[in-house]
């Protein structure tokens, strides 16, 4: 397989690792970087999908404790049932949605102007968000993933549906939705995590099962390199985005959504950058 392509691969799997739990958008930073790159036909959407898997391992081995002490638990105790429902309830609303209307969004919304849009847009309801909660106006009601209700789950099921449009970010969505709707950053940060591993496996084995024509066995390289790199990057992502939270808020990253859509904005209309429609 050509290097320039595998090397192509690497980079399209850090930006996913570095961006698939951070609240700037994977999927918007995938479709701008993939523009750049000339990354960006059918198989590679595909691509973007599938990388996401490596970024979910990620989440696995961090937070494995919990993960595998819910299974042992789940047979006998209430609480791991509770919790074990509540991120499947979180996750039928991706389905449902993305089953009716994933196919017209990624015909219509993927594209360079969106994604930037979008980005600004985020970031200002992050500002937003983060005022309200610095002056007291979202009083906390829950510090727990585990003090978490069905109907908090399905909420925050509802919000993460947002993330379908590009740009938007999944984990922005679900964390900054979360802490509007009455949970604390950390809960909400984690059940965003949480809700992750069903939703992004689940879109990738879809997208690989539904594309399955446009790929050969020639392409397994290319997609091991996206995943091993998604891997590695998400891994050291969430591992400093837990430590961060502790002591910041996101109004950063709102910042950084809105400044690196106005570039993009800019460059396309100053024809800079040869965006890919």
């Amino acid at each position: 397989m050509d290097i320039a392509l595998l090397i192509k691969a690497a980079i399209m799997g850090v930006v996913e690792g570095l961006t698939e739990f951070l609240p700037i958008s994977s999927t918007g930073h995938l479709i701008l970087a993939g523009s750049l790159l000339g990354f960006d036909d059918d198989k590679a959407k595909v691509f973007d999908i599938a990388i996401q898997t490596g970024a979910i391992f990620a989440v696995i081995l961090v937070y494995w404790q919990k993960i595998r002490d819910t299974l042992v638990a789940l047979p006998n105790q209430k609480q791991a049932q509770r919790f074990a429902l509540n991120v499947l309830i979180g996750f039928l609303p991706a389905v449902v949605l993305g089953l009716l209307f994933g196919k017209a969004i990624k015909e219509h919304l993927f594209t360079p102007a969106v994604v930037a849009t979008t980005f600004i847009v985020g970031g200002f309801i992050i500002l937003w968000a983060e005022k309200r909660q610095a002056a007291g106006g979202t009083a906390v009601r829950v510090y727990s993933v585990d003090d978490m209700s069905a109907l908090d789950a399905l909420k925050v099921g509802l919000v993460q549906c947002l993330a379908m449009v590009p740009g938007t970010s999944r984990s922005g969505a679900t964390i900054i939705g979360g802490m509007l709707l009455g949970l604390s950053r950390k809960a909400a940060t984690d059940f965003s995590f949480f809700l992750a591993i069903p939703t992004l496996i689940g879109a990738g084995v879809y997208s690989l099962y539904k594309e399955r024509a446009l790929l050969a066995v020639s392409d397994m390289p290319l997609f091991v390199v996206g995943l091993v790199f998604s891997f590695i990057s998400a891994w050291l992502c969430v591992r400093w985005l837990l430590k961060f939270i502790s002591t910041h808020s996101f109004v950063g990253f709102a910042y950084y959504r809105i400044v690196f859509g106005v570039v993009v904005l800019v460059t396309a209309w100053t024809g800079w950058v040869t965006w890919a429609a």
